[in-house]
């Protein structure tokens, strides 16, 4: 669909003129595009249609990403030599004061300022840079651990919570919408054989042995941006940050930075996990919250990975069966071919996971 992009820039109190607006990004949800500005010392911006299907209240999601910059903001204003600018994501006020708005079609939109000079990666292809994401995302966790007031609205309910998600797979499959549920019986099997140790993370939050803390839910390694010179920058994507556990920013980390494949890779040998990958993302982890973490918390960060991209796997199998509903994607398998790429990549941390928890023991 075509947007007046100069015509939405203009409801927001931006400080350039805008020159012109192209799509940017690979984003599974939102519409988003870079704008330039005319004048060469103004910033340019990101300007995104929100995807109100999935995020059914943009107000609360709004919110939830005004407190969390904010917190930021003032947590970076102390530390010296900071790039406020660069190293946290700025909204910018539409002209009624709010942080959205929406335009004439029904549609909500929001801006940032656009980070300039940064590098993002969808494969990560060295050591030194999984450290630096490892300390992105430590960093973002041990910063927010203190943020006063109450908890964060939630999003996405239940958007990591594997038992929800096996259920709706489950309804998917006695539902069979679209007839694709017999097409898929080698993938719900390997599914429904994991099930129950994949629940172990929630039972644990359940006992009072791991603390809900506020998490960005959706740490796949482009959502994690670096310097001109590889070394951590911002953490962006702030839609699903809310209340959750460690883990699962912790595993959906590695289960992008150390995949030695794109996450819809067709030709499946290609997919493994990278242990050296592995190791140096958690020690740029844990060296930002080594005092956060509790025991616990630490002991199953080995696990997390394995919870993660299994969950990611439920919910790519659950889209192709209920026909393709959540997902962008860019031809009639992709979804399955997603999730079969993932369900590898589960299986190769089964192969490493001795060798993953004695990593996290010498890293403690």
């Amino acid at each position: 669909m075509k947007y007046d992009l100069k015509e939405i820039f203009g409801y927001f109190t931006s400080e350039g003129t805008y020159s012109n607006g192209e799509p940017y990004g690979s984003g599974h949800i939102h519409d988003t595009f870079r704008v330039e500005t005319c004048e060469k010392d103004k910033d340019n911006y990101i300007l995104q249609r929100l995807n109100n299907n999935i995020f059914k209240n943009i107000p609360e999601l709004q919110h939830n990403i005004e407190r969390v910059t904010i917190h930021l903001r003032n947590k970076l204003q102390s530390i010296p030599g900071s790039n406020i600018k660069r190293e946290c994501l700025s909204l910018i006020p539409a002209r009624d004061g709010k942080s959205w708005i929406v335009d004439k079609d029904g549609n909500y939109w929001r801006m940032y300022i656009f980070i300039s000079n940064h590098r993002s990666y969808n494969i990560v292809d060295s050591p030194d840079k999984a450290y630096e994401g490892g300390k992105a995302i430590g960093r973002f966790q041990a910063m927010l651990a203190d943020m006063p007031g109450e908890p964060l609205f939630e999003t996405i309910p239940f958007f990591h919570d594997i038992e929800k998600r096996l259920q709706t797979l489950n309804q998917k499959i006695t539902e069979d919408p679209v007839g694709r549920a017999g097409t898929v019986g080698k993938e719900i099997d390997m599914v429904l054989q994991r099930a129950e140790e994949m629940k172990i993370i929630l039972k644990l939050g359940k006992e009072g042995k791991i603390p809900v803390r506020i998490t960005h839910n959706d740490t796949k390694f482009n959502n994690i941006l670096l310097d001109e010179n590889d070394k951590a920058l911002c953490v962006i994507d702030l839609d699903t940050v809310m209340p959750g556990y460690v883990h699962y920013d912790f595993g959906d980390a590695i289960r992008t930075a150390a995949n030695t494949a794109a996450e819809d890779e067709t030709n499946l040998t290609k997919v493994n996990m990278d242990i050296n990958l592995f190791k140096a993302y958690a020690k740029g982890y844990l060296s930002e919250t080594g005092k956060t973490l509790n025991d616990v918390e630490k002991e199953y960060l080995a696990f997390a990975p394995k919870l993660i991209t299994y969950t990611i796997a439920v919910r790519f199998l659950t889209d192709f069966i209920d026909g393709d509903k959540y997902f962008k994607i860019h031809h009639e398998l992709h979804n399955i071919q997603r999730a079969r790429a993932q369900l590898k990549l589960v299986m190769s941390m089964e192969e490493q996971y001795d060798e993953m928890k004695k990593i996290i023991r010498s890293l403690t």
